[in-house]
């Protein structure tokens, strides 16, 4: 009997009684469309069983005047149908300014929650995370700003993104409650959170992490890289991919995101589609069925060398 790989069906954010599917719903690329499009892709993605929303304050259609803007639909999108508030658990990051870039100080951060607020027609975020270090400001001020956010009640709970493990352990020293998520970069193209530390601190505090990127930008899907290194790179992963692909009965995008689904350090793929058909197609990595020599098979051909 084959020995295959199994991943959690339903997370929870540590500390809180927020629970939430296996994957969740990516707004990136969410503004620019009229309310009924937005709703659509919302109830999609909550009808799969994608029920962490993941949003920004920079988010838009263009850059950087677009600042606002999916929170903005967003938030129209649960005022005019206000039963999908509660039928999801709704994650936003603050921090980035164009041109700045990055702005952590306290007062910043409280203002750009208070403004996220706003915009999302809310009176809480279910998940604040700071979307890149500040490198400017101390942890003890970013920590003082999460815990007022929290105490007051804007915020349920509070990560980072884009943070390396001892950035998060720092910030960590100075908190009152414990961070609860990762966001890094992750893909068997970019798996570099399985050896940089990211994925070793998320199991060791239980924190859930959230894998933006999780098909490389779509070139996973398209086989067509952004540079002559991802090419080579891909050139050795997708006969891996299509080879599972073949044995499940799926496209090669559904192994990419199984591939995440089965680590351990309880990894939720962010999916960014706004193609109703490629929302319901991304389910399909829950039914793959992978064995840990998949798994390695993967990574050792992201990595162009077998395991030690």
């Amino acid at each position: 009997m084959t020995d295959y790989l199994t991943f959690p069906t339903e997370h929870t954010l540590a500390g809180t009684s927020l629970t939430f599917g296996p994957i969740a719903y990516g707004c990136w690329r969410f503004a620019g469309t009229d309310v009924a499009t937005a709703t659509a892709k919302i109830e999609t993605a909550l009808a799969c069983g994608f029920t962490l929303i993941d949003t920004a304050d920079i988010y838009g259609t263009t850059w950087p005047d677009g600042f606002g803007e999916a929170e903005a639909l967003l938030g129209d999108v649960l005022a005019a149908k206000k039963s999908l508030r509660g039928d999801m658990v709704l994650a936003t990051k603050g921090g980035i300014i164009p041109g700045l870039p990055y702005n952590s100080s306290k007062q910043y951060l409280i203002e750009a929650c208070e403004a996220s607020l706003t915009r999302l027609k809310t009176d809480v975020i279910d998940l604040y995370q700071i979307h890149r270090p500040d490198l400017l400001t101390p942890f003890e001020e970013v920590a003082d700003a999460l815990n007022q956010l929290l105490s007051a009640g804007k915020v349920r709970a509070v990560g980072v993104s884009n943070f390396t493990a001892a950035q998060t352990s720092a910030l960590q020293k100075y908190m009152k409650r414990p961070l609860v998520s990762h966001q890094p970069e992750f893909s068997c193209l970019q798996p570099g959170p399985i050896t940089d530390g990211v994925l070793d601190q998320a199991q060791e505090n239980k924190m859930v992490t959230f894998a933006w990127s999780p098909l490389a930008g779509g070139q996973l899907i398209t086989g067509n890289a952004e540079n002559n290194d991802a090419q080579t790179k891909l050139t050795r992963l997708l006969p891996v991919l299509d080879g599972i692909a073949a044995e499940n009965g799926c496209d090669r995008a559904a192994v990419a995101l199984a591939f995440l689904l089965t680590h351990p350090a309880h990894i939720v793929p962010i999916v960014g589609t706004q193609n109703l058909a490629r929302i319901r197609a991304s389910a399909g990595a829950l039914k793959v069925k992978m064995t840990r020599r998949d798994w390695y098979d993967i990574l050792e051909a992201s990595n162009g060398t077998p395991m030690p």
